[in-house]
């Protein structure tokens, strides 16, 4: 069971991180951090920024889950490796792996595997979470970079910070959009009423900017290609979501409205996972400060549904 905790802000609060290790101080600096990286906590109802200062008055909220095994295993599992050098490693991660442990999924994680393939990887996030310095959701596929060490971790992290990593996902909506390309613009924050959903709030939350164009039209579904200027939680599918073009196989954010084609129902039934598949990031080498571009195609169930729908996958290279 996870414990919920409270804490309201007093004059002069120091920033959330740390103002939480001071409030609950069996909880490590690391921990915290952890727990707002993942959403478990919420200032007035809202995701913060770990930098954030909480004004007078205003309350903190923080779930913490179960703790899980503080050292995980290495496990050898499947998790292709596109390249990898002494600062880090570009993986692709498959549909349905979490990428790292956490309550309800103490094994079988990206990092699991990761231990496996490379000795050495960074411990910047805890423990737990050794050399990752982004992620993607459980059942989203594509490529991910992987720190070996801590100054390479710190350099990736602040090109995320400051959203200069080029990231580009397909995915299959419902619906075809009426226009060929656009930007969706909003703030995201926790669902008030489903936690383990986001939404566009209209005061606070956090910046999110994404990037479409379709790639290919079929019958009451389309490809399209996303760019993201920021990265948020569950950005990409709360975008498409709540433009009217959900996508594919995503159950958290479907919606009553959008019926597939009867031919189509079947597949759409036996899907696990959502359409989402990152194909391209590209970002300077914390090494040598080249940039360098990694691209992977999407999964076989990905081309498959395609296929059946009438949709041309563009070539990745």
């Amino acid at each position: 069971m996870s414990e919920v905790r409270t804490w309201v802000a007093g004059p002069g609060a120091d920033r959330l991180d740390r103002a939480l290790v001071v409030a609950f101080p069996d909880l490590s600096r690391a921990r915290v951090q952890a727990l707002l990286a993942e959403g478990h906590v919420l200032v007035d109802g809202e995701v913060p920024k770990a930098s954030a200062r909480p004004r007078s008055g205003q309350v903190v909220t923080v779930e913490v889950p179960d703790a899980v095994a503080a050292d995980p295993e290495p496990q050898d599992l499947p998790l292709p490796i596109l390249y990898q050098d002494d600062d880090l490693l570009v993986v692709v991660k498959p549909a349905g792996m979490v990428v790292h442990p956490s309550a309800g999924h103490a094994d079988g994680t990206m990092v699991n595997a990761l231990l496996h393939h490379a000795t050495g990887l960074s411990g910047i996030g805890g423990v737990a979470r050794p050399g990752i310095v982004h992620r993607l959701d459980v059942g989203t596929s594509g490529v991910m970079v992987v720190a070996k060490h801590d100054i390479a971790h710190r350099a990736l992290t602040e090109q995320f910070s400051v959203h200069s990593v080029e990231r580009r996902y397909f995915a299959v909506v419902h619906r075809v959009p009426n226009v060929d390309r656009g930007t969706f613009r909003s703030n995201l924050a926790r669902d008030p009423d489903d936690r383990l959903r986001i939404a566009s709030v209209e005061d606070g939350g956090r910046r999110a900017v994404t990037h479409w164009e379709i790639k290919a039209r079929g019958d009451r579904v389309a490809l399209v290609e996303c760019r993201l200027e920021t990265g948020r939680t569950h950005q990409v599918r709360v975008h498409l979501s709540e433009a009217g073009h959900p996508i594919v196989g995503d159950r958290a954010y479907s919606r009553r409205d959008c019926v597939p084609t009867a031919p189509l129902r079947p597949r759409v039934e036996a899907l696990d996972h959502p359409l989402l598949h990152a194909w391209l990031l590209c970002f300077d080498h914390p090494g040598t400060g080249e940039r360098v571009r990694f691209t992977a195609p999407p999964p076989a169930d990905f081309y498959a549904f395609c296929a059946a729908a009438g949709l041309p996958v563009p070539p990745v290279r």
